[in-house]
């Protein structure tokens, strides 16, 4: 199909030629933040600068979730279930209860207000991690330009105890980020400052040790054309990103396996569907799905 890319002879094994690319939605101003409830069947993502989550279904097709969503961006689930996200708008980390109720998580640091949090990811011990860079604080398009009052951070969260404590600072603007199956590894990409034509641009890899501590930070891979945005890693530990002309598959040692080209570029993407196999897709304006022969890593 030309809308797969082999690379490397490994790839075969992780795509299926008959599994068709299809397209669940369309039209939409720039999606991102995509997360998968099995418990629900369903699939919420960002409509970011519409300022509202979608919800998606096989049987009920899109609708809106919630709007107004304070420009929301990235999204996980907590070892609860409970949806996890950033805020643009409100500068913020947010966790939705059971009951609907929007609880604040987090939206300052030693007393000043955070940035913009952009992704979000859970680790089996609970703690929540985020990353904070300007974006969302920059343009009026993805949530409304405010000034930052912190450098670019990631950061790791207690829900328990409320502690807010700094991974990693040595980033120009940390974006996407997931830990490795096993969780000794975490992926964040660096994205650099947003109007920069010569921003530093790759995936960085940290080892992480069993207090959460993060050592590292080399480059893992670089991504081509255009940058790694959000990511999600299978089960085998290959890195499925976003990149300027689609989806890219990267072997843990970096190799580059191959590609589905969305002919667009893609923001995010995560898998759901039967037994995690389903990529869903956010291709710029249009909302894409594929089913692959991996299945996206479950946490511990």
């Amino acid at each position: 199909m030309d809308w797969l890319q082999i690379e490397d002879p490994r790839f075969r094994a992780c795509v299926l030629p008959n599994a068709p690319l299809v397209t669940l939605g369309e039209g939409y101003a720039w999606l991102e933040g995509p997360v998968w409830f099995a418990d629900q069947d369903c699939l919420l993502v960002s409509d970011l600068p519409n300022d509202r989550i979608l919800r998606w279904s096989e049987d009920g097709g899109v609708s809106v979730f919630r709007r107004p969503s304070g420009f929301a961006n990235g999204h996980t689930r907590d070892r609860q279930g409970r949806l996890v996200g950033c805020s643009h708008q409100h500068r913020c980390v947010t966790r939705t209860e059971l009951d609907g109720r929007i609880t604040v998580l987090a939206d300052r640091y030693r007393g000043r207000r955070l940035n913009a949090p952009n992704d979000v990811v859970c680790r089996s011990d609970g703690t929540i991690w985020f990353s904070d860079p300007h974006y969302g604080i920059n343009t009026d398009y993805e949530g409304g330009k405010q000034t930052p009052e912190l450098p670019p951070t990631l950061y790791r969260l207690d829900p328990e105890t409320g502690r807010l404590s700094v991974a990693a600072d040595d980033f120009e603007g940390p974006n996407g980020l997931a830990f490795s199956p096993d969780e000794r590894l975490l992926y964040v990409s660096e994205t650099g400052p947003q109007f920069d034509a010569d921003a530093r641009r790759a995936i960085r890899v940290f080892d992480v040790a069993d207090d959460g501590a993060l050592s590292g930070g080399r480059v893992f891979h670089t991504v081509s054309p255009g940058y790694a945005d959000g990511f999600r890693v299978d089960e085998d530990g290959n890195l499925w990103t976003s990149a300027g002309d689609g989806v890219h598959c990267i072997a843990p040692d970096g190799t580059l396996l191959g590609a589905i080209r969305t002919g667009c570029t893609v923001s995010n993407l995560t898998f759901g569907g039967r037994n995690r196999s389903r990529l869903f897709i956010c291709a710029s304006h249009t909302l894409l799905a594929v089913y692959t022969n991996q299945r996206g890593a479950a946490r511990p």
